[in-house]
C-alpha cells in the first residue's frame, strides 16, 4: 500500500498513487514556469480518473481533429508524445509518468508545439490509465525505454510482462500496434521473450533490421540520445494485434 505521507505530498498535484510505485516520483525544485504548467495547464489535460465507467477516448477528443487514439506509457519528458502529436492533426495522445518534473517538461513541450487540444495527460501509473480505458479503443500503444530495473530481485517491477501485454491486447483493435523498446542489454532479451510468447501479438516486420534501425516516425528522445553517446544501442519492437 501507499502510504499516507506520500499521498499527501503528491496531491496537490494531483497524482494518483492508487498501486506500489518504485522510482523516483520527483526531482529538482520546480522553475516557476514549471511549477505554472502543472497548476494552470495539466488539470485541463487530466484524464477523469474518479468517474465510474471506462473512459472513452472519443470522448476525451470530442471537438477536435483526433480519429484515432495512441497511448504511451511512462513518456519521460514528453518529447516522443508531442512529437506524435504535432505530426499526426487525426491523432489524439494519452500519456502518463509518474516522474513530476518528467510531466512538467512534457507540457512545455506540448505548448510549444500547440497541440494541448489533442494530448491529455495522467501525473500517475499508468497501469492505472491501461485499467481505465475502454477495451479495444486503442489503434497504438507506446512503452519506450522504460526502467530496467537490473537487479534479478526487482525484475517483478518491470512494466514489460505477461500481464502488461495481457492488457495491451484487450485496449488495441485488431491489427493495432505495441511499440516497445529498450536500451538496457538484459531487459531485451526479456523484452524479445515476453514479446514472443504472447499469444495475442505477432512480430512485425520480419525484417532483422528492423529491431536495431530507427523508423522515421520514431523520434529520438533526450533519454535515448544519452544512451547512445554511452554506447548502449537501443531494441525496437513493434508486436501487432492479432
Amino acid at each position: 500500500m501507499v502510504s499516507d505521507e506520500l499521498q499527501q505530498r503528491h496531491r496537490g498535484f494531483g497524482l494518483s498513487l492508487s498501486r506500489d510505485l518504485f522510482g523516483r516520483r520527483g526531482g529538482k525544485a520546480l522553475r516557476p514556469a514549471q511549477r505554472q504548467r502543472i497548476e494552470m495547464l495539466l488539470p485541463t489535460l487530466a484524464l477523469p480518473m474518479a468517474q465510474k465507467q471506462a473512459i472513452e477516448p472519443t470522448a476525451l477528443f470530442k471537438g477536435t481533429t483526433a480519429k484515432r487514439f495512441w497511448l504511451e506509457i511512462g513518456f519521460g519528458g514528453g518529447e516522443h508524445l508531442a512529437w506524435q502529436a504535432a505530426q499526426h492533426s487525426d491523432v489524439g495522445m494519452i500519456g502518463a509518468e509518474f516522474y513530476l518534473n518528467g510531466v512538467a517538461t512534457a507540457l512545455k513541450h506540448i505548448e510549444s508545439n500547440q497541440v494541448a487540444e489533442r494530448c491529455r495527460v495522467h501525473l500517475g501509473d499508468g497501469r492505472d490509465v491501461m485499467d481505465k480505458l475502454a477495451d479495444r479503443s486503442l489503434e497504438r500503444l507506446f512503452i519506450l525505454h522504460p526502467d530496467p530495473w537490473p537487479k534479478v530481485r526487482h525484475w517483478d517491477r518491470r512494466i514489460i510482462s505477461k500481464q502488461t501485454l495481457d492488457r495491451a491486447a484487450d485496449l488495441l483493435v485488431p491489427g493495432g500496434e505495441l511499440r516497445m523498446a529498450t536500451d538496457h542489454a538484459d531487459y531485451q532479451p526479456w523484452m524479445m521473450r515476453v514479446g514472443l510468447d504472447h499469444p495475442a501479438f505477432a512480430w512485425c516486420p520480419l525484417d532483422h533490421r528492423c529491431y536495431t534501425e530507427q523508423r522515421l516516425d520514431w523520434p529520438t528522445t533526450r533519454y535515448q540520445a544519452k544512451a547512445q553517446k554511452e554506447g548502449r544501442l537501443p531494441l525496437y519492437c513493434s508486436l501487432i494485434r492479432l
